[in-house]
């Protein structure tokens, strides 16, 4: 039996139990077969992430503070998508917002959920190739360092261990296979 055939556990009741500005969490009570049990979930809108390659081999990546991390962390431009857009239009919007580009090319790379063990947030990743500078768009609390890398150097730095953002990990490890670069 494939599992999307199997039938769905049964939500029987759901309460909101924080509402944040970003997420929210949910405190749902689900049956599955004869068995009821608690589930919290942290719900959030969803969000795109960038891979960006220039026609001289090189990628943008941006380093900032992430307080549950308690550091800086290095990954691809990304954001939550807005009320009615689109996965790519968020990509295009967080583009021009952290990088100050546009791409001609957006491909979708990947879509998958960050923690489905108790968060609902899905993260959609696109390679943008074929770029043109515009004008920085930044929101008044990103505080962001733009880093400017070899593309090869960004795989070497995620099989170091010196990025540790899965979204980036991903989008990099996939976008390397679409360009047809190796580490």
């Amino acid at each position: 039996m494939n599992n999307s055939d199997k039938e769905l556990p049964e939500v029987l009741s759901s309460e909101e139990v924080y509402a944040g500005k970003l997420i929210s969490v949910a405190r749902d009570t689900v049956r599955e077969g004869e068995v009821t049990y608690v589930r919290e979930v942290v719900v959030h809108p969803g969000g795109a992430g960038i891979v960006v390659y220039f026609g001289d081999g090189t990628t943008a990546l941006v380093r900032q503070y992430r307080h549950p991390a308690r550091g800086y962390v290095l990954e691809i431009p990304a954001g939550k998508i807005d009320p009615g857009e689109r996965p790519e239009q968020a990509a295009g919007r967080e583009l021009e917002e952290e990088l100050g580009v546009v791409a001609s090319r957006l491909e979708p790379l990947s879509a998958f959920y960050t923690t489905p063990g108790f968060c609902a947030e899905k993260l959609w990743v696109f390679l943008a190739t074929d770029l043109r500078e515009t004008a920085l768009r930044r929101e008044a609390d990103e505080i962001i360092e733009v880093v400017r890398v070899p593309f090869r150097d960004a795989l070497a730095m995620v099989a170091s261990g010196e990025i540790e953002d899965a979204k980036t990990i991903i989008g990099l490890t996939l976008a390397a296979r679409r360009l047809g670069i190796e580490e």
